[in-house]
């Protein structure tokens, strides 16, 4: 199998999705640091050879070029034929978790932690709403997992590297995430998986 090269950075929890589903695969990939903060992404160069979206992750495998970490997620379990669905009920489950993680959790996470830890902006209104925002989405992840241990149940899939992403910062989350004890559980169960690593064991970060 050829390598995997995942265009990266550190403080990415989107890059930090397929990073940890290649380690937990056990395939060899190369992390490809991208400059995000000193303006890397919203270069022409970057725009035009990389990614038009002027984001990261991109991975590139097989003459491939693929963006948005969702997707990336699908083809690599295709692609190794670990972490997907075994059923068509188990696609249309992992599509929900993923669409639910994309729009109601990374989202505000996202933002609330690039805004009060990485900018280092004052609280607000905006930083109010993405916090209860985030909050609620914890709450809705936490009853999901009172009764299984991953997002599907016994097993883990790419649902569940997708909702992890931002949720190893630790205290760079600007809210406490010990208040969600089957979310903390489901955290340890994923640390548990061979080849993990933190986000910032796993990607190059600018020194």
């Amino acid at each position: 199998m050829t390598n995997f090269k995942l265009y990266c950075f550190g403080e990415s929890g989107n890059a930090y999705k397929p990073a940890l589903m290649l380690q937990a695969c056990a395939v060899p990939w190369q992390a490809v640091f991208v400059d995000f903060f000193n303006g890397e992404t919203k270069t022409e160069a970057f725009r035009r050879d990389v990614n038009i979206m002027g984001e990261v992750p991109v991975l590139q495998h097989d003459g491939r070029t693929l963006t948005q970490s969702g997707v990336i997620l699908d083809y690599i379990a295709e692609a190794t034929r670990k972490f997907g669905y075994k059923s068509e009920d188990e696609r249309r489950e992992i599509l929900r978790w993923m669409l639910f993680d994309n729009h109601k959790l990374t989202s505000p996470v996202a933002s609330l932690r690039y805004l009060i830890t990485l900018m280092k902006k004052p609280e607000d209104a905006v930083c109010d709403y993405l916090r209860k925002r985030a909050l609620g989405a914890l709450g809705v992840l936490n009853a999901h997992l009172s009764d299984r241990s991953f997002v599907l149940g016994k097993r883990t899939t790419i649902a569940d590297f997708s909702l992890c992403g931002y949720l190893y910062y630790g205290e760079e989350l600007p809210f406490d995430l010990e208040q969600f004890t089957h979310v903390m559980n489901w955290l340890d169960r994923i640390k548990s998986l061979p080849g993990w690593k933190h986000p910032y064991d796993l990607m190059p970060r600018k020194a």
